[in-house]
């Protein structure tokens, strides 16, 4: 992205960065998190990032009051347009879609607000809204912007954000993850998880399975994946137990931090062959999102900033 700004006359007259330049670069990490949490994708979200910086390079920066409220209201405004059209493609997707997994840093894990809104469970949730909706809630509850500037961003009014505001929150309150656990609670329900999966353990599975248990996979229509959700806990550890991955090739499972909680890398043949994230609620996992289609998986071996 700073290429992409040193090519529309990014540097100043010293060598240094053009004040357009150095206040984007200061706030990119900001509007990639906002993008990202609209919309799932990172890829989608950087193309919203160079659009964004596009129309950045463009400005009278004196007539600006706050840089970055601007920012996030043009951020806001393409990542509401490509969410339109995104959600036209994905009733195509072949199987359940999944977000595009990243690989964050062990400290995003300390804000357990920030590491909630950008893991797989929130973002899957995120997806029951309509496009205004999910950008008035990630504006208000994740970023804490006031009404004013949520209404700018989203063309409504003070009021009618309000009100999309509160019917937002009630959608996902009756959605999002209860009983939160602690990271190290977290990583021990996955180690175990992923202990009893590697080994084919069926009672490990059991002890570690909540009874409602979801599991999803996203192979994208390219390398096999379930082709809809397997629900209830024998179901689930019937399913794990007999292979999720294979067994009959050279294969590593590595622990990392996958969207700000713990999940489990996996190669084949020293290739990554996919990524699973799991959703932990008093103590057991409720959720467990395989991500294997190639297209997801190119965040996976280098870390994506996220911040609020």
């Amino acid at each position: 992205m700073v290429g992409a700004a040193d090519r529309v006359g990014g540097m100043s007259e010293d060598g240094g960065l053009a004040p357009a330049t150095e206040t984007f670069v200061a706030h990119r990490d900001l509007l990639f998190t906002v993008a990202y949490e609209m919309l799932g994708s990172a890829a989608d979200a950087e193309d919203v990032l160079q659009e964004t910086w596009l129309r950045w390079a463009d400005v009278d920066l004196d007539a600006v009051r706050d840089r970055r409220a601007y920012l996030v209201k043009v951020t806001t405004r393409q990542a509401l347009m490509r969410l339109r059209a995104l959600g036209r493609r994905r009733e195509s997707y072949v199987g359940p879609w999944l977000p595009e997994p990243l690989l964050t840093a062990p400290d995003v894990a300390e804000d357990v607000e920030l590491a909630e809104s950008v893991s797989m469970a929130m973002l899957l949730v995120l997806e029951t809204l309509q496009p205004t909706e999910r950008a008035v809630f990630v504006l208000r509850e994740v970023f804490g912007l006031d009404y004013d500037e949520i209404a700018e961003a989203v063309g409504r009014n003070p009021a009618t954000v309000r009100q999309i505001a509160h019917r937002a929150r009630g959608h996902v309150a009756a959605r999002r993850p209860r009983g939160a656990v602690s990271p190290a609670e977290a990583q021990g329900a996955l180690q175990a998880f992923q202990r009893a999966v590697e080994t084919g353990d069926l009672q490990g599975l059991l002890d570690v399975l909540a009874p409602d248990v979801v599991a999803l996979s996203d192979g994208g229509g390219v390398r096999q994946a379930l082709l809809r959700p397997v629900v209830g806990i024998d179901n689930v550890a019937r399913l794990l137990a007999v292979g999720w991955w294979k067994r009959d090739a050279e294969r590593s499972v590595e622990l990392v931090q996958i969207n700000g909680g713990p999940g489990l890398l996996v190669r084949v043949d020293g290739e990554i062959d996919g990524v699973v994230a799991v959703r932990v609620e008093n103590g057991y996992v409720t959720g467990a999102y395989h991500v294997r289609n190639p297209e997801k998986l190119s965040r996976v071996e280098r870390e994506t900033a996220v911040t609020r």
